[in-house]
């Protein structure tokens, strides 16, 4: 099995993503769709030197419409919860494991006429309709080809998601991928955003009630 995270052979070709990344402060993280834990559904991610820095551990028993994403250590970073009785799929996102006052809000993009546009983001708890001024990301791409741009309130691309190189011949599934984080966006952030895409257009559907 192609190992997911850079080290050995691997290393060579991500450290010379690091390496290019560090000049320009941006973040490039190896994202792969598979606990730690065994029996568990959930993602763990690793930097470019193959340490591990998130992780997300949904147990099957568990609470259903809600995920956690945590650091290394296992220390809660942000809770992403099911918006119920909204029309639609709506998403709150809160620091920690608060469930008071959330940090941000996403909504699926579900018109037809603009279909590169995958979900709104905003902050707090506004709806994220397109034509709110309080819209602070809009993703635009493909989550089931692993090829998405995450654009701020600017039109900057922050953050990206793209397919894994093939490493010494053997080819990623889209189970593995890279995620790519501008300075401008946090990283913890970012990698909320791929949770709430994996939920409206993902295999993890399956953890939502």
């Amino acid at each position: 099995m192609t190992k997911v995270h850079p080290n050995a052979t691997a290393a060579a070709t991500d450290r010379l993503i690091s390496s290019a990344a560090d000049g320009n402060g941006q973040a490039v993280l190896t994202v792969w769709q598979k606990s730690l834990l065994f029996n568990c559904n959930g993602f763990t991610v690793f930097d470019a030197k193959g340490n591990l820095v998130f992780r997300v551990d949904n147990y099957v028993a568990g609470n259903r419409g809600e995920i956690l994403l945590m650091d290394a250590a296992g220390k809660p970073l942000l809770t992403i919860r099911r918006k119920r009785l909204s029309f639609g799929e709506n998403w709150l996102v809160f620091d920690g494991e608060t469930a008071v006052n959330p940090r941000f809000s996403a909504r699926k993009h579900v018109n037809l006429l603009n279909s590169k546009c995958l979900a709104h983001v905003s902050s707090g708890v506004n709806n994220g309709s397109p034509g709110n001024k309080n819209v602070t990301y809009e993703i635009e791409g493909s989550y089931a080809q692993r090829c998405c741009a995450v654009y701020d309130d600017k039109r900057r691309c922050v953050a990206e998601i793209k397919r894994k190189e093939a490493v010494g011949g053997a080819a990623f599934g889209v189970d593995v991928f890279r995620l790519i984080v501008q300075p401008e966006m946090e990283t913890a952030v970012a990698m909320s955003l791929v949770l709430l895409l994996d939920q409206m257009f993902g295999s993890s559907r399956r953890f939502s009630p």
